[in-house]
């Protein structure tokens, strides 16, 4: 009798929830790890099996036992990767596993001053979080590369969908309209982002790198000013970039710094030759048009 894929998602984040309703849908074993007690419950909300799992926290080898997938989506440690540092040898050496997703971010890229930039273009992170992101990548296709693991590399753009979107900004009354001539940002919809790892998943290619995308960047601003005409209120008002970059924290200016377009063809191209929502435009009109009344 075949065996029932389990997938083990190491960490359950907004991105990983996706992926987890639609493999538990298709009749999947799933797992996940969360870092305190609190997080255990809202995994077994989603039908997995739930692990604490932290720097000082490894696994036990029976919870790894007969995955067949895996999904790491913890961010980068000081030191390399977490679970890598915990488990390299278990994975490397699993026998039942045909796939491993590594959650990346397209801050690898560094900026390119607006231009677009594709998988085949070298790295030039700037800041801490993006080197850190670099150096784990690299630790994973290490795996491939060394001992045959199964590993693909995702570098997801911002990512946004229910709940975590400028929606929710526009009703918080917390959007911001930053006037930044020429700077656009990529994003994707999560429910795309779901697809193209089932896609991957099905079609296993290890060692490829993907960056996954929508097919428009576009200025934030111009995402608030849709948002608002959707909800039928004004948009708050333009606020030129260099006044508003003396109150942004640290991380909103690491955001910033970065000014470059995602090619997203070898997405397309052997993952999803379309996606769900194509542009910001109809992932925010599917939200605002989803919410509960």
């Amino acid at each position: 009798m075949p065996q029932t894929p389990r997938l083990f998602c190491f960490g359950l984040g907004f991105s990983a929830r996706a992926l987890v309703r639609r493999v538990v849908a298709e009749g999947w074993e799933v797992a996940g790890t969360s870092r305190d007690e609190a997080g255990l419950a809202p995994i077994r909300a989603l039908g997995a099996d739930a692990h604490l799992f932290f720097l000082d926290h490894p696994l036990t080898a029976d919870a790894l036992s007969g995955i067949t997938h895996v999904l790491t989506s913890i961010p980068p440690s000081e030191t390399g990767d977490v679970v890598l540092e915990h488990h390299a040898a278990l994975i490397a050496g699993h026998e039942t596993l045909r796939w491993i997703g590594y959650l990346s971010a397209t801050s690898v890229y560094g900026d390119r001053g607006g231009e677009l930039v594709g998988e085949e273009d070298a790295l030039h992170p700037v800041s801490i979080r993006a080197i850190k992101r670099a150096r784990a990548e690299s630790l994973w296709l290490d795996l491939w590369r060394d001992h045959g693991a199964p590993v693909h590399v995702f570098r997801l753009a911002g990512i946004y969908g229910p709940g975590r979107s400028p929606v929710d900004q526009v009703r918080a009354g917390t959007a911001k309209r930053i006037d930044k001539p020429g700077h656009r940002f990529s994003r994707i919809h999560v429910d795309d982002i779901a697809a193209a790892l089932w896609a991957s998943m099905t079609r296993p290619e290890p060692g490829a790198i993907t960056n996954l995308c929508d097919d428009e960047a576009a200025a934030s601003a111009e995402v608030t000013a849709y948002v608002c005409a959707l909800l039928g209120i004004p948009p708050p008002p333009l606020i030129p970039f260099a006044d508003a970059v003396a109150a942004m924290s640290p991380m909103a200016r690491e955001f910033w710094s970065d000014n470059r377009r995602i090619s997203n063809r070898r997405m397309h191209e052997t993952l999803l030759p379309e996606l769900r929502y194509p542009t910001y435009r109809q992932g925010i009109a599917a939200i605002i048009d989803n919410e509960p009344e």
